[in-house]
């Protein structure tokens, strides 16, 4: 792509973001439009199809720190009429001062990735996959069908390794763009879907389990699921509070030569009526106890 196409181009307004948008916002805007143009969900539309392109290649530039920086200060020469696109040898001059004699054709392909000597790798493209909370975990391999520039279709198998984050990026190689030097490579955004009960910080494992108020009271011995499909037991002590977290060391996520620990969190379930015997035993419980205040020092607290 030459130069001056691309520093005509507005690549704050392509994505629809202000110039001073953080990189979250980039990302967060850029993630919603490529799920509403991506090329499978509107096959042999080819105005959404250029508008995806148009928003990946303003993506790449804008989502890294460097590019962008370049792009900025060579776009804001531009707009002032410093910035011109080199005919016969010549250059702007304040495009000179500012790059110290650089020439926008080499400040350009730097951008992405190429030199303007020789021939060029083919443009980098991005798309978007769906994982399961699980195979986030674990690891998966990805099927993919995509549409090419022809509009034909390729299979593209990737690799999902072990211990993935929502909104990681995989990279497989040489299936990006064609181009003189071979084709670029293919960047695939993981989104990982929420489980049912178990949540992750880092390489822990989270979860939240239920109690009965007798089982928190005298405690008791208690299996709890893990993502490897056995049980671990763990041992609710008496007296034990609710909210109160146990480890246990070694369930979590394994990542590389780390493996985090399972967190289990008490929540003790207070039933919603109580009648018959159960009821009697609880106003004697109540009658049993009532010497013990666990007030005693609130009124305290809260004036201090």
């Amino acid at each position: 792509m030459a130069a001056k196409d691309l520093y005509e181009k507005d690549f704050y307004k392509v994505l629809g973001i202000d110039k001073n948008a953080k990189a979250d916002e980039i990302k967060k805007k850029y993630r919603a439009l490529a799920r509403e143009l991506h090329p499978d969900k509107n096959k042999g539309d080819s105005v959404k199809e250029e508008k995806f392109k148009g928003i990946s290649e303003a993506y790449e530039v804008l989502s890294d720190d460097k590019k962008r920086a370049e792009y900025d200060e060579a776009r804001s020469l531009y707009e002032r009429g410093g910035f011109r696109a080199p005919t016969g040898g010549q250059q702007g001059g304040d495009f000179n001062d500012l790059f110290g004699g650089g020439n926008p054709q080499d400040l350009f392909a730097n951008l992405f990735g190429g030199g303007r000597r020789g021939p060029r790798k083919g443009q980098d493209l991005q798309t978007e996959a769906t994982i399961s909370f699980r195979e986030s975990i674990f690891g998966t391999t990805l099927d993919l069908r995509l549409a090419t520039d022809r509009g034909a279709a390729q299979n593209i198998t990737a690799r999902v390794p072990a211990g993935v984050n929502d909104g990681a990026k995989i990279r497989v190689k040489g299936k990006g763009a064609p181009g003189e030097a071979g084709p670029g490579d293919l960047f695939i955004m993981l989104h990982v879907r929420p489980h049912a009960i178990f949540t992750r910080k880092g390489e822990n494992l989270n979860v939240t389990l239920p109690v009965t108020f007798t089982e928190a009271a005298l405690g008791a011995d208690i299996k709890v699921p893990t993502m490897s499909g056995d049980d671990v037991t763990v041992r609710i002590a008496p007296g034990t509070s609710n909210g109160r977290t146990l480890r246990v060391k070694g369930r979590g996520i394994t990542k590389g030569a780390i493996t985090g620990d399972l967190l289990v969190t008490v929540e003790v379930q207070v039933p919603q009526r109580v009648d018959g015997k159960a009821l009697d035993a609880l106003k004697i419980f109540a009658q049993e106890t009532s010497r013990e205040d666990v007030r005693a020092d609130f009124a305290i607290k809260a004036k201090s």
